[in-house]
C-alpha cells in the first residue's frame, strides 16, 4: 500500500511509513504553518535534512531566541500559532525566555526541540538538558516523544491546546533517535483529551446578573484586556460600548482592542496610563474586567484599586478569576460569547451620564503631556510625528522600556491587531526579531519596530534576516545613551545613583546597519524631520538612529506600593 505525499512542487511515492523528522514535516503541513522559526544543531539533523526538499517556509533566524520572539511576533498578528525549532541543550535553553514571554502573554506556540537519543537521556550526554523540567512551568503543555508513533497524535494535541482556550506555548521534545525511527504515519485520529476541556460559553445565570448591575450602576467602566483581541471580538465590545455608553479603559496588552478615537475611550490604565482611567477605576462602582488578568503594573496596590466596586470579571481562564482581585460576577468563556451574550440581552442602560461628562472633562483636563525642547529631540514628539506620517495605521512593536511606555501613549491605535509588546514578562531584546514575525504574518503592512538603544543590542544580529528577506520594517531606536527605565528608577528612588545605567560607549548605528546591507539614517535635530518623514514611508528597510533626550522621564507615573489615585507627573 502507498499514498502521494507532496514534497514541495513535486509529488514523491512513499510508503506509508515513514521517519518521525518526515511524519514532524507532514504533520505541520496538516497544520497549514506558513512559516517555521529555527536553528539547526546535531540533534535536529535528521530533521532539517527532511525539510530540505519539504517545500516548506523556514527562516535561519540568528539566534533561537530571535526566533522565538519572531514567531511571538507572526502569532500576534496572524493569530495562527508561530512555529519554532532548536536543537539540543543550549539551543532549547536559549528558548527559555520565549516560552516564558508566550506564556504569560497567552500567545500560542509550538515548539520543536531537539533531543539527545532516548538510550543516553539522563546521562549527561552531549548538549543534553532536561527540557521538560526546565519548560514545564513555562508552558501550557510540555510533551516528550518516546514512540515515533505517537508523534503524529502529540502533534496534533499540541496545536489544539497552543489554540484553544487561553493560548500558549506548548513545546515537544523530540530525541534524535525518534526523528531516525520510522512507523506508520496518520492524523486523522480525533482529538481525545478528557482533562483538557476549554469553557467557551458563559453561564447564563451570570451574563442575567450582570446585565442587571450595569442597569443599576452610576459609576461604571470596561478593562479591556488581550482577551479581546485573543478573541478577535473587538467589534463585539464597540457595540456593547455603544449600547450601554459605557467607558473602556485598557491594560498595555489590550491597546488597539477599542478604538483610541472613541468618545469613550480613557486610555491606558497602570503605572503610566492617563488620570483619566486611573481615576476611573480607582471611583467606579461596577467595573467590568474583559481578557484582563488585573496585573500588578494595572492595580497598584491592592488596597486602593476599584474599593467601591462590584467587580465583574469575563475570563476564558477560570484560574485568573479571583487570583488577584475578589470577583463578586464571575463569567468563565470566550470574550466574544460572552459579549454577544451581553449584547442579545439589550439590557436597560443604567444613569450614569454625569459619570461619562466627568470622564470627557478627566481627558480635555489631564492629557499626557511633555515639555518641548528646541536644544534636544522628545521622545514623545518623535512617536507622534511617526504617529501621523503612518496615519495610525502601522503595526507598531516595541522593546521594554521607556520607549515602550512613550509609543503606548503616544501612538493612539484604532484597530485591532497593530500593537506588538511584550507585557508580563517586560522582555529586553523582543521588538526587532517580533517585527520580523509581524512582517510575515501582514507582508502589506507597514511595520515600525519602536527599540531602546539597550534593548536593540540584545538581538540585533536579527538585521541579518531583515536583508535577507528585504522586509520593509523601520526601525526606530529612541537613542537616549542609557537603559532608560533603569535611570528613571535610578533618579526618582535611588537618589540619582546611576549604576551602570548609562552606556559609556555605543556603535555607531549607522554603520552596523550598513555592515547587514540596511540602509542607515542618523536624525540629531528637528532640522532633519523632513529626512526622517521619508524614511519612515518609504517602502525599504530601514535603520533609524534618533537621539532623544537622556534625562526625559515618562509620566504620569504610579510609584511602587501606591495606589491608582497617586499619579505624580500628571498635568496640573
Amino acid at each position: 500500500m502507498s499514498t502521494k505525499v507532496q514534497l514541495g512542487e513535486q509529488t514523491a511515492k512513499c510508503t506509508d511509513i515513514m521517519s518521525g523528522a518526515m511524519m514532524l514535516i507532514e504533520s505541520l503541513k496538516k497544520e497549514n504553518v506558513e512559516v517555521i522559526f529555527g536553528y539547526p544543531g546535531g540533534a535536529v539533523l535528521p530533521i532539517y535534512d527532511k525539510l530540505y526538499d519539504s517545500g516548506m517556509f523556514h527562516i535561519l533566524t540568528r539566534h533561537e531566541q530571535g526566533g522565538i520572539h519572531a514567531a511571538e511576533g507572526y502569532a500576534r498578528i496572524s493569530g495562527k500559532p508561530g512555529v519554532v525549532i532548536a536543537t539540543s541543550g543550549p539551543g532549547a535553553t536559549n528558548l527559555v525566555t520565549g516560552l516564558t514571554d508566550a506564556m504569560i502573554d497567552s500567545l500560542p506556540l509550538v515548539v520543536f526541540t531537539g533531543q539527545v537519543a532516548t538510550s543516553v537521556i539522563g546521562s549527561d550526554a552531549f548538549q543534553e538538558a532536561d527540557v521538560l523540567g526546565i519548560t514545564m512551568p513555562i508552558t501550557k503543555h510540555s510533551f516528550q516523544v518516546r514512540d515515533v508513533t505517537d508523534l503524529p497524535r502529540i502533534i496534533k494535541e499540541a496545536f489544539h491546546i497552543a489554540t484553544t482556550g487561553r493560548p500558549g506555548p506548548v513545546l515537544i521534545d523530540v530525541p534524535k533517535d525518534v526523528a531516525i525511527a520510522e512507523g506508520i504515519f496518520t492524523y486523522d485520529v480525533p482529538i481525545n483529551l478528557p482533562g483538557y476541556q476549554p469553557k467557551t460559553e458563559p453561564n447564563y445565570l451570570q451574563i442575567r446578573k450582570l446585565v442587571e448591575a450595569v442597569s443599576n450602576a452610576k459609576k461604571l467602566v470596561i478593562l479591556a484586556g488581550a482577551g479581546v483581541l485573543h478573541a478577535k471580538a473587538s467589534e463585539e465590545l464597540r457595540i456593547f460600548v455603544d449600547q450601554q455608553k459605557i467607558p473602556v479603559a485598557n491594560t498595555l496588552l489590550g491597546l488597539g482592542s477599542f478604538p483610541a478615537d472613541h468618545p469613550l475611550f480613557l486610555g491606558m490604565a497602570g503605572m503610566h496610563g492617563t488620570y483619566t482611567a486611573n481615576m476611573a477605576l480607582y471611583d467606579c462602582d461596577l467595573l467590568i474586567s474583559v481578557g484582563a488578568r488585573f496585573d500588578d503594573r494595572v492595580t497598584g496596590n491592592l488596597e486602593h484599586f476599584a474599593k467601591k466596586a462590584v467587580v465583574a470579571h469575563i475570563d476564558i481562564d477560570p484560574a485568573e478569576i479571583g487570583k488577584n482581585i475578589h470577583t463578586h460576577i464571575p463569567l468563565v468563556g470566550d470574550a466574544k460569547n460572552v459579549l454577544q451574550k451581553l449584547i442579545e440581552q439589550q439590557g436597560k442602560q443604567g444613569e450614569h451620564e454625569e459619570w461619562n461628562e466627568k470622564q470627557t472633562e478627566n481627558k480635555q483636563n489631564y492629557p499626557y503631556w511633555y515639555q518641548d525642547s528646541s536644544e534636544e529631540l522628545k521622545p514623545q514628539k518623535i512617536l507622534e510625528y511617526i504617529h501621523e506620517w503612518t496615519k495610525g495605521e502601522a503595526i507598531v512593536t516595541t522593546d521594554v522600556g521607556q520607549h515602550q511606555m512613550w509609543a503606548a501613549q503616544y501612538y493612539r491605535l484604532t484597530k485591532p491587531n497593530r500593537w506588538v509588546t511584550s507585557g508580563g514578562l517586560g522582555t529586553m531584546g523582543f521588538g526587532l526579531p517580533a517585527a520580523i514575525g509581524a512582517q510575515l504574518a501582514d507582508r502589506k503592512a507597514n511595520v515600525v519596530a519602536i527599540i531602546g538603544d539597550g534593548g536593540f543590542q540584545m538581538t540585533l544580529q536579527e538585521l541579518s534576516v531583515v536583508h535577507e528577506l528585504n522586509l520593509p520594517i523601520k526601525i526606530v531606536i529612541l537613542n537616549n545613551g542609557a537603559l532608560g527605565m533603569v535611570r528613571q528608577w535610578q533618579e526618582i528612588f535611588y537618589e540619582e545613583r546611576y549604576s551602570h545605567s548609562k552606556f559609556i560607549t555605543q556603535p555607531d548605528f549607522i554603520k552596523l546597519a550598513e555592515a547587514y546591507g540596511i540602509k542607515g539614517v542618523s536624525i540629531k535635530s528637528e532640522q532633519q524631520l523632513d529626512e526622517l518623514k521619508d524614511a519612515i514611508t518609504s517602502n525599504e528597510p530601514v535603520l533609524i538612529d534618533v537621539s532623544v533626550c537622556q534625562n526625559e522621564n515618562v509620566y504620569p507615573m504610579i510609584a511602587p506600593g501606591k495606589g491608582l489615585h497617586e499619579m505624580v507627573g500628571v498635568k496640573k
